[in-house]
C-alpha cells in the first residue's frame, strides 16, 4: 500500500470514530453511487440527488455561519473488482475527480482548506468490510481468507498478473462471487466525501450550535481486521467440466462427444471420442471410422481470467483413430489398425450463451500409421497394396458446441470489464 493510501484510509478511519457533536469540529460525509463502468455524476442513481442536495445546502448554511470553517475536504473513490487493475484505477480516480467537480460547481471552496484525493482502484477493503456484516455470503470463512491474503500480497500495490479477480471467480465454483456480484458490488462503485469544519473559537453563536448528522459513516475495516497473516493455501475447487460435440464431425455424419475438465490455475484436461460405422454394399459405400484424443491445455487471456474454460488456449494432444473409407467404385483405404498422431494445438473458446461455448481449435503435428488400398471388384474387396503414413501438418480441427457444467459456468461479465 502506498503511503498515500494509507493517511487517507487513517484520516477517514480517524473521522468515523470521531463523535460529530464533539465540542472543537464537525463534519458532514456521504457516499456517491456510480453507474457501471461510469465515472460521470449522475444525480438519478439511487440517493445521490438528495446526498449531493444535504451536502450543497450543508456548505452554503456554513459559510453563512461564522461558528463554523471548512478545514478538510477527503475525497476516496472506488471501484469493485471486476476488470483490469489499470482500468479500474483510472476509473476510481476519475470518480473522485468527478465529485471535487461538483463541489467547485457549486460553492466557491476556501484557498485555506486541505484537499486530500485518492483511488483506490479494485476496494478489496470495502469489499472485505461488506463480507463481514453480511451473515449470508455463501462459504463466508472463506471468502474472508481468500480477502485478507488478497489485501496481504497488494499492500505494495495490486499487479495483473496476481489474478486476484479471477481466484474470487473460482471459489467454491463461484457461488460467493455470484452473490457479492449482486449485492456487494454495487455498493463498491462509489465515492466517498467527508468534510470537516473547525469550530470558531469564543463565538457568540456557540449556544444555538445545533450538530450535523452525516448521511453516510465511512466504514473501514477494523484495525484487529487489518492485521493480515502470510499468504493462505488456495481453498478447494468445485466440479467444472464442459460438454461438447465437434460441429465439423457431426457435418461429416461422425457422431462424437467430448469432455474437458478444469484442472485449476487456468489448466484443462480434454477427452474427445467418435465413432461412425455407415455402409451400403448395393453402392460400394464405407464410411467407418473411430477412435479419439487427449489433450492438456491452458487458457490465457482477459476471458480466461473471468470465466472458466474461455478465450485463449494453447495445447498438446495424442490421437488414436481407425478408418475404413470407399466411395463408388474407387479404390477404398483401411487403416485397420491403430493409427497414431501427437502435436500442439491453438484455439479460441467464445461463449455465446450463458453456458454455451463455441471453441475454434486447430492442431498441427505428426501422425502415423499402417494403411492398405483395396478395389471392390463384383462381390469382394480385392487388397491392392500395404502403405505405411507419415504426415506432417494438421491432424486436428473442431468447430465445436461447448456445454458448461459447474457452479461457475453462469458467471458472464459484461466487455470492457470495468465495474
Amino acid at each position: 500500500m502506498t503511503t498515500r493510501k494509507f493517511y487517507i484510509l487513517f484520516i477517514l478511519t480517524l473521522l468515523t470514530a470521531c463523535n460529530v457533536a464533539f465540542a472543537q469540529e464537525n463534519r458532514d460525509s456521504v457516499k456517491i453511487y456510480f453507474s457501471l463502468g461510469r465515472s460521470v455524476l449522475d444525480t438519478s442513481i439511487r440517493e445521490n440527488n438528495r446526498v449531493l442536495n444535504y451536502i450543497r445546502d450543508s456548505l452554503r448554511s456554513h459559510y453563512a455561519d461564522a461558528v463554523y470553517r471548512l478545514k478538510d475536504v477527503s475525497v476516496v473513490g472506488g471501484a469493485s473488482p471486476e476488470g483490469s487493475v489499470k482500468l479500474n484505477n483510472r476509473l476510481s480516480e476519475k470518480r473522485a475527480s468527478s465529485v471535487f467537480e461538483f463541489l467547485s460547481e457549486n460553492i466557491t471552496l476556501p484557498s485555506t482548506q486541505n484537499q486530500l484525493t485518492t483511488h483506490l482502484g479494485r476496494d478489496w477493503r470495502g469489499l472485505l468490510t461488506w463480507v463481514l456484516k453480511d451473515e449470508n455470503v455463501p462459504y463466508k470463512e472463506d471468502v474472508i481468507a481468500l480477502l485478507q491474503n488478497i489485501i496481504y500480497k497488494s499492500q505494495d500495490g495490486e499487479r495483473e498478473d496476481d489474478d486476484n479477480f479471477g481466484r474470487l471467480l473460482r471459489l467454491k465454483g463461484g457461488e460467493p462471487y455470484r452473490y457479492l456480484l449482486k449485492t456487494a458490488f454495487p455498493e463498491l462503485r462509489a465515492s466517498y466525501l467527508v468534510l470537516q469544519y473547525d469550530r470558531i473559537p469564543n463565538s457568540l453563536k456557540m449556544n444555538n450550535l445545533m450538530a450535523v448528522q452525516p448521511l453516510w459513516e465511512p466504514t473501514l475495516p477494523t484495525q484487529q481486521v487489518l492485521r493480515f497473516t502470510p499468504p493462505l493455501a488456495k481453498s478447494k475447487k468445485g466440479l467444472f467440466i464442459a460438454l461438447k460435440t465437434n460441429m465439423l464431425c457431426d457435418a461429416m455424419l461422425v457422431p462424437n462427444i467430448g469432455m474437458e475438465f478444469h484442472l485449476g490455475s487456468n489448466y484443462s484436461l480434454s477427452a474427445n471420442w467418435m465413432y461412425a460405422w455407415w455402409k451400403n454394399d448395393n453402392t460400394n459405400f464405407y464410411w467407418r471410422t473411430y477412435g479419439g484424443d487427449l489433450a492438456i491445455r491452458k487458457y490465457f487471456g482477459p476471458r480466461a481470467k473471468q470465466n472458466l474454460l474461455t478465450g485463449h488456449h494453447l495445447g498438446v494432444y495424442g490421437q488414436i483413430v481407425t478408418y475404413d473409407l470407399l466411395l463408388g467404385n474407387r479404390t477404398g483405404i483401411l487403416g485397420d489398425k491403430w493409427s497414431y498422431a501427437a502435436g500442439v494445438e491453438y484455439g479460441y473458446s467464445l461463449p455465446v450463451a450463458k453456458r454455451l461455448n463455441i471453441d475454434f481449435s486447430i492442431g498441427v503435428g505428426y501422425l502415423t500409421g499402417e494403411y492398405k488400398e483395396y478395389l471392390p471388384i463384383d462381390d469382394c474387396y480385392v487388397w491392392q497394396k500395404t502403405k505405411n503414413r507419415k504426415w506432417v501438418g494438421p491432424t486436428k480441427a473442431e468447430v465445436s458446441l461447448v456445454w458448461l457444467i459447474g457452479k461457475g459456468a453462469a458467471d458472464r461479465c459484461k466487455k470492457g470489464g470495468n465495474r
